[in-house]
């Protein structure tokens, strides 16, 4: 399938410059070994297939596993796969501990590549050979976590339990692929090959997930209506009910020295790993200059600011200058449990720098409230795991929304602004690989609008609400306004007849010059949703499962449509 750009996106049309790539080179790498991180266990979603009832293999039954694999892309591929875990004439054990095995072994051929590609890393000179390799390294690092994860939540068979090994297994490969897209040509002639079979032992594992559960409406509805475990803490609703002078931070950050730190990077470097208990950051306002990430060891990590039009964290990185997309982010969070709160992020490298994230987001349980996002190609990358938007105003050219979180946005204002010359708007550009993912866009409740400089000459630059990146791309849009400027079509090609018979795009009851449906493309992976069944499956309660953790936070939100 085609990659996002010139590593990431070089099947983009040709009056359409999309160099996509992740990735900037990063000083040194930890490599992580067989550590079990400590993960919050997660909710039921009704995009996911709930598991329930497990299916035991047996000697007497050996056909079952066959069966694991029946949902697989490649299911020759995946029985192979089995077969190293249960070979031929051996009793084959539950159909649960068969998963564990394999993932163990996926784990075991995650380290080899680690230590392959930190080898390779070590020898080479030039930023752009190793800037994906870095990329490379970290994302691998965060797959292995993730993975040992879904092992230990497949020791409790409950419904639960394996809504999360579903999560993080849809995380690996994510990061198998974004890791793959953003390699160079030595990068794909060096570790290509072992990459890509980490990429289908990645689809296997979810298959097999899929396989050995069963849903179960009447359990699904009653999860879904209220016994949600709460994802983050009673105190963090007063917390997003406030503002920063309400409230007793951690640390501050100040421009002028009258807090703990001059610079945001500091405090997060502070701030403890790990941390089972909220841990705020108020950055006061002023513009800082500099570039942000909140590691995976940066648990349950605030940041406040003092509004959105305010304090301003910017930078400029972009691919064009050597960065990676990956690495181009202004700010950067993987931490589980982030919350980013009244700031604007910002990347001013320009639209002639193309790829320049300001804002990427592979945090478990996210919550971005009252922040504006800025750029212009790539300005917000929702890149992975489940991510909740309310109340931001996000603006952007081409893709400006993209990646393959388990995302909603609610009342945001998503703004197409002026872009370069032949360019064509797109709002995003949403990467799910694989059928089996839980991943998805959901716009509800927002506005789509030109802004001021594209307002004049919008018929000069056509608009579309988005584009497949990847085969299996999912993306709704409902309840919401859309302004004329988006095309009558509604949604652009990537190139020629790709993901267009994969792809599941949806409008449902939307409203404003720009949401017509009469004259939408006639793809057969296009929907006008017409059944609120349907549609709420795209809803916070079951994309992101955030009924009772997003209640908890005290952040405002919709619960269904």
């Amino acid at each position: 399938m085609p990659p996002k750009d010139t590593q990431h996106k070089n099947m983009a049309s040709p009056n359409q410059p999309l160099l996509h790539s992740p990735s900037k080179t990063k000083a040194s790498c930890r490599i992580l070994f067989f550590t079990i991180p400590i993960l919050a266990l997660v909710s039921i979603s009704a995009v996911y297939l709930v598991p329930n009832q497990i299916k035991n293999i047996t000697q007497s039954d050996p056909s079952n596993l066959s069966y694991m694999c029946h949902g697989a892309l490649n299911p020759e591929k995946c029985k192979e796969f089995l077969s190293e875990v249960v070979p031929d004439g051996v009793t084959a054990p539950d159909s649960t501990t068969v998963l564990q095995k394999f993932l163990m072994k996926q784990v075991h051929h995650m380290n080899g590549v680690v230590l392959h590609t930190r080898s390779l890393k070590n020898h080479m000179n030039e930023q752009n050979e190793q800037g994906p390799l870095s990329d490379c390294l970290e994302l691998i690092d965060t797959s292995i976590d993730l993975a040992f994860g879904s092992i230990k939540a497949l020791m409790n068979q409950t419904s639960t339990s394996h809504a999360n090994a579903h999560a993080w297994l849809s995380g690996v490969l994510t990061n198998h692929v974004t890791c793959f897209d953003g390699l160079n040509s030595f990068g794909r002639e060096s570790i290509g090959e072992i990459l890509e079979e980490m990429i289908s032992r990645a689809r296997a594992s979810l298959a097999m997930l899929a396989a050995i559960s069963e849903p179960n409406d009447k359990e699904m509805v009653q999860s879904l209506r209220g016994k949600l475990p709460s994802w983050i803490t009673p105190s963090d609703r007063k917390l997003l009910q406030s503002s920063a002078n309400a409230i007793q931070a951690d640390l501050i950050v100040a421009k002028d020295g009258s807090g703990n730190y001059k610079t945001v990077a500091e405090a997060i470097a502070a701030a403890p790993n790990k941390s089972e208990k909220r841990y705020v950051i108020y950055v006061k306002k002023g513009t800082y200059k500099e570039n942000v990430e909140v590691g995976k060891s940066k648990k349950n990590l605030m940041i406040i600011g003092d509004g959105m039009n305010s304090t301003i964290i910017t930078g400029d990185l972009n691919v064009v200058d050597g960065s990676t997309t990956f690495r181009s982010a202004t700010l950067a969070a993987v931490g589980e449990g982030f919350i980013l709160q009244d700031i604007w992020i910002q990347n001013t490298a320009g639209p002639e720098k193309h790829q320049a994230v300001a804002l990427r987001v592979g945090a478990d349980k996210s919550v971005i409230n009252r922040c504006r996002i800025d750029a212009y190609q790539d300005t917000l990358y929702a890149h992975s795991l489940r991510q909740f938007y309310r109340d931001c105003y996000i603006t952007g050219t081409v893709d400006f929304i993209f990646g393959n979180a388990a995302v909603v946005f609610q009342k945001c204002n998503l703004v197409a602004r002026k872009p370069m010359k032949s360019q064509k708007n797109m709002v995003t550009a949403q990467g799910r690989t694989d059928p089996n993912q839980n991943t998805g866009t959901s716009i509800q409740d927002c506005e789509i609008k030109a802004s001021a400089d594209l307002e004049p000459v919008e018929s000069s630059y056509p608009t579309y609400l988005g584009r497949p990146w990847k085969e299996y791309s999912r993306t709704v849009v409902m309840q919401s306004y859309i302004g004329g400027l988006i095309d009558p079509a509604g949604w652009s090609e990537w190139s020629g007849d790709f993901a267009l018979k994969t792809l599941y795009y949806g409008e449902y009851m939307n409203r404003g010059p720009g949401a017509g449906t009469s004259k939408r493309v006639k793809w057969p992976g296009y929907h006008v949703i017409t059944d609120a069944a349907v549609a709420e499956q795209f809803t916070v309660k079951e994309l992101i499962q955030g009924g009772e953790w997003l209640s908890s936070t005290g952040v405002a939100f919709t619960e269904g449509l």
